[in-house]
């Protein structure tokens, strides 16, 4: 089996000056794209920053959710390029960035996601993974990046990690925000063990909602962020279509998030909270 793995000196961001790429290697260019991380054993994780981390006072992280391997991160999920992760960090850094320009946005496809809607969807052990891996690269970035705030965005699956990551998370996180979420391992946002804020956006006609919201003999997520009981802050969803469509330009969650990635007047975000209620 054919390895390669990349990772880069400091989080602060290198050029590549190759493409592992080629006929029989389906990956992304890495060509002028700063990646922290790049595996292509198994189903292959990278980490790609979108801006320059060196100067950021705003981060955004991304956490991708089910099915997600290296060869969707450039192409996105039965070939939609609005599902891919790197697609999805360019969308919102150019909407945090007009707002904000010292912002930079990290695709963050560090774990092994589950395949499908089989079993390992439905328990937590891709999640505790990702968790402990998402912690580690959290608190590395904060550590790089002191000054910095940092929100960490999960999408459906990927909100799992992020809420099962939430108490170990560094202080410089100040908010968790779950899109499409069926869980964050966690009847209410108190016992997530975090003093970030936590948002969710659910669109109307997400298939999550229809996902059963319970937890028993080790399968299922808990309570759904988008049920009141569970204390999350609502993001808008007026123009969201769907599972996929919370970053695509025009939905008002993506313009809702860019303010808090970009830290937007306090105003920006009680408005975002009026328009969801």
């Amino acid at each position: 089996m054919r390895i390669r793995l990349i990772v880069l000196a400091t989080l602060c961001g290198v050029t590549l000056g190759t493409a592992p790429t080629g006929p029989d290697e389906p990956w992304p260019d890495t060509t002028g794209r700063r990646f922290l991380a790049f595996d292509t054993s198994g189903d292959g994780t990278a980490v790609e920053v979108v801006g320059d981390l060196a100067t950021s006072r705003r981060i955004a992280v991304l956490v991708p959710g089910t099915d997600n391997t290296l060869a969707t991160f450039d192409r996105g999920l039965d070939g939609v390029t609005h599902r891919a992760p790197a697609v999805q960090a360019r969308v919102l850094y150019g909407a945090a960035h007009r707002r904000e320009p010292r912002t930079a946005v990290v695709a963050w496809l560090g774990y092994d996601p589950p395949e499908g809607f089989g079993p390992a969807a439905l328990r937590w052990d891709r999640a505790e993974d990702g968790a402990a891996a998402l912690v580690d690269f959290v608190a590395d970035l904060c550590r790089r990046r002191p000054a910095a705030s940092v929100v960490v965005v999960g999408h459906s699956y990927g909100a799992l990690v992020a809420g099962l990551a939430a108490a170990r998370l560094d202080g410089c996180v100040t908010d968790l925000v779950a899109l499409g979420a069926p869980g964050m391992g966690a009847p209410h946002v108190d016992d997530l063990g975090t003093s970030a804020r936590v948002w969710q956006a659910t669109a109307a006609d997400d298939w999550i909602r229809r996902v059963p919201a319970v937890r028993l003999a080790g399968f299922g997520h808990g309570t759904a962020p988008a049920t009141p009981s569970f204390g999350a802050r609502p993001l808008p969803t007026d123009g969201v279509a769907g599972h996929d469509g919370y970053l695509l330009p025009g939905s008002g969650t993506l313009d809702a998030l860019a303010d808090l990635v970009a830290g937007g007047p306090a105003g920006s975000v009680t408005q975002a909270m009026a328009v969801a209620r």
